[in-house]
Formats: structure tokens, sequence, C-alpha cells
């Protein structure tokens, strides 16, 4: 019995050659397709996202694994590499160490960001894929069941993932969520179009904003990250009107002087009627002045403000890291065990089943010579043969259910099939 996983990720691998290697959704059924083909008895499960590249493969008998040079050569011939190439960055977790590592990353313990929740999600979605092109078997089918059980877990009995640790998660998730019980009300402007301003977006929208604005300097920039939000798009000039509008306001340009002073503010501040203006100044240098968060209801957040609390949140999971290290590790035992004991299951019968067959050929051999027996001796004469069965095969059988418990019983298993003739 195999399991294995041949992989990179953000903690070796450049995202240079992470971006070649990674798989759409429709490539991801075109590979498991092809690797099914090439190894009909290997069950395979893929999961790519941006900070990794992982084909998980298993299969009850080693050979029918594809290894770990096979792995990268089907990885280089799909993208067009060569194996050279990429060898070196990816890393090869088989028995155990691929359990504790896919229990790992499900629980989000193995992420960029430590307790992120999208993870679970991909993970999910790759087991989905790999069921739906019938590439996820009895073995797979178990280790992603198990995973997702060892992620709720984490996420249940510890804070690991409720201290958010990104600067975009921390302005929405704990400074506008103090503001704003809702969003889908609010009118949300976003000046200018770089990644924080885009990854808050996200979050903007994922609880429930609708209304967006977005201006940029650069307007065709504006138009695609509207378009990708189903936001509006905006020419620079219509700034004053959209702050006047405004409920919360993002801003992440990279101007290098600010792009709202006290004085300009002041002018608008009159149209707004004393309504509640939430912003985020995401920008370095800073878009907004400082004074601008003394006007009356007004409440500007800057980096620096939202990095304390990043920092602070960092520290709390970190104290709840040995808690979530063993939940992972009960679960890599228990999954283990079980495993081992189904592995070991087949090998017990087979090996009673041939003790059996050789008792009782034994037992009619010695009734037929002695001859006149009375059922009572009979009986009394082949539960004498059990007892002696049994004490002969309680040495192995408890030798093996010591390593099932403590290791690998693999070693111990090939032995007594070799020791015992035994067919799988």
């Amino acid at each position: 019995m195999k399991l294995q996983i041949v992989g990179c990720s953000h903690h070796q691998t450049p995202v240079e050659l992470r971006e070649r290697l990674a798989f759409s959704p429709d490539q991801t059924r075109t590979a498991l397709a092809r690797l099914h083909s090439q190894f009909p008895d290997s069950e395979a499960v893929l999961l790519s996202t941006c900070n990794r590249i992982e084909l998980y493969t298993a299969s009850e008998n080693d050979d029918q694994c594809p290894t770990h040079h096979e792995i990268a050569e089907f990885f280089a011939e799909f993208h067009g590499l060569t194996e050279s190439e990429i060898f070196v960055d990816l890393f090869e977790r088989t028995g155990e160490e691929a359990i504790r590592h896919l229990f790992t990353v499900a629980a989000s313990m193995d992420s960029m960001v430590v307790g992120e929740a999208q993870i679970l999600s991909q993970v999910k979605q790759a087991y989905e894929a790999a069921s739906a092109g019938d590439t996820a078997g009895t073995l797979l089918h178990s280790a992603f069941q198990a995973a997702n059980r060892v992620a709720k877990r984490v996420a249940t009995e510890t804070a690991i993932n409720k201290k958010r640790v990104s600067i975009p998660s921390v302005a929405v998730g704990e400074y506008a969520r103090e503001f704003f019980e809702q969003f889908d009300d609010k009118k949300v402007l976003v000046i200018g179009a770089g990644e924080m301003g885009q990854e808050t977006l996200k979050y903007l929208i994922d609880e429930g904003a609708t209304n967006v604005a977005i201006i940029n300097r650069s307007f065709p920039r504006a138009q695609q990250l509207a378009a990708e939000f189903l936001g509006e798009a905006l020419p620079w000039e219509k700034l004053d009107e959209q702050l006047i509008s405004a409920d919360l306001v993002v801003s992440t340009t990279g101007a290098t002087e600010p792009i709202v002073t006290a004085d300009y503010f002041s002018q608008i501040q009159s149209n707004r009627y004393e309504r509640l203006l939430f912003i985020l100044d995401l920008a370095v240098p800073r878009d907004f002045e400082p004074e601008v968060g003394n006007f009356s209801d007004v409440y500007l957040y800057s980096v620096d403000d939202l990095a304390q609390a990043c920092e602070r949140n960092r520290r709390d999971r970190e104290k709840e890291w040995p808690r979530a290290i063993k939940i992972i590790e009960e679960e890599t035992l228990r999954y283990m065990t079980d495993l081992n004991h189904r592995a070991t299951g087949p090998i017990i019968r087979r090996l009673r089943e041939r003790a059996k067959e050789i008792k009782d050929e034994e037992f009619g051999r010695l009734i037929n010579k002695l001859g006149d027996l009375d059922q009572r001796q009979q009986n009394e004469l082949e539960r004498s043969f059990d007892r002696l069965v049994n004490k002969l095969l309680h040495p192995p059988l408890e030798s093996l259910r010591d390593e099932v418990e403590t290791g690998s019983p693999h070693g111990l298993l090939d032995a007594l099939k070799r020791l015992f003739q035994l067919k799988d």
C-alpha cells in the first residue's frame, strides 16, 4: 500500500515556476484523465492553487503508483517544460508523512497566511474534481474525508483561524465590521486599483457589498477591476462627487503625496450632511492627510493602524499553534492506525484460514487413526487442537497489533507472508 505526494509550494518554489506549473480547472480534469490512462491502478487528486501544486497518489500495490521521477516527467510534459527545470523544486512525501502533510494543508497550517479559510475549500474542490473524474478511490476518499474532519477540529477547537492577520482581512473583518452591521446598502468607493485594494474589495464583496465605484488615474485599469467585481469604473475627475456620496472608502494609490488633504476634504464635508464616512487608507505613502480623521463623523485608519492589529493577531495565533499541531498529530495517528488495521486484516484472515486448513486436515487424520471415539472425546481433542493453534498464532499476531499501534506493520507483514507462504 502506498500513499504519496509530489509537488511544490511557496515554501521553496518561486512564484515564477509555480505559475508555469499551475493547472486551471479544465487542465486539472485533463491531467487527471491523462494520468489515469498512464497509471490505471493508481488513485490521484490534483491540488493547484496560487501557492501550491500537489499531486496526491495512492495504490494498494506500491509499484502501481507513479514514482517521483514519473510525476516530474508528467508535470514537465503537460506544461511544455523539461524535467531538469522542475525536479529539484518538487518535494515528495510518502505514507504517514503524506497524510500529516495533507492534514496540515487542509487545516491551513501550511499556508502563507496561517489560518486563512480559503485553502480548505480548495482542497475540497480538488477532491471533488477527482471524484467526478473517478480518479479518487478508496484510499484517497478516506484520506480527504479525514482531512476535512481535521480542518473542522482545528477550526472549532482552536482560535487559529479566528484571528485575521492580513491587512485587508483586518480592515474589513475587524474595523469596518465595527461600524457597519451590513454592507449591501453602503456605497463603497475604491481609489486606485492596486493589489491591496483588490484584495480588500474581495472581502467587502464577501460581506455583501454590491454598490462599488472604482476610480483610478488609468481609466482602463479601473474598467478592468470594475468588470471583475461588477462595479462601476469612473474617471478621476469624479473623485469629489464620489467622496460626497461614499459610505466607505478604500484608497490604495501609488501617489507620492496625499491625494486628499484636510483643506480639500473641508470643501467636501459640508455636502455630506454629517453622514458617517469610514476610510481605509492602505497606501504607502498615505493618500489621506491624517488631519482628515479629525473631521466629525470621519473615521480614518492607515496601514500602520491595521498593521498593529495584524501583529497582535499573529501573536495570538502563535499561542494556538501547539493545540492545532496536537490535533493534527492525533488525527494522523488515528488515520494511520485505521489504515494499518485495514492493511493487516486480509493477511490475518488468510493466516487464520491457513492455520484452520492445516488443523482440520491433521485433526481428521488423527480421528481416522484413533478409530472408535465418542463425540465428547472428539470435541475435547478438537478443542486441544484449537488451543494449540491459537497459542502458536498469538505471538506473531500480538506483534503485528503492536506494530499497527506504534508504527508501520509492513515489514512484519511481509515477513509473515514469506514465513507462512501466504498469498494476498
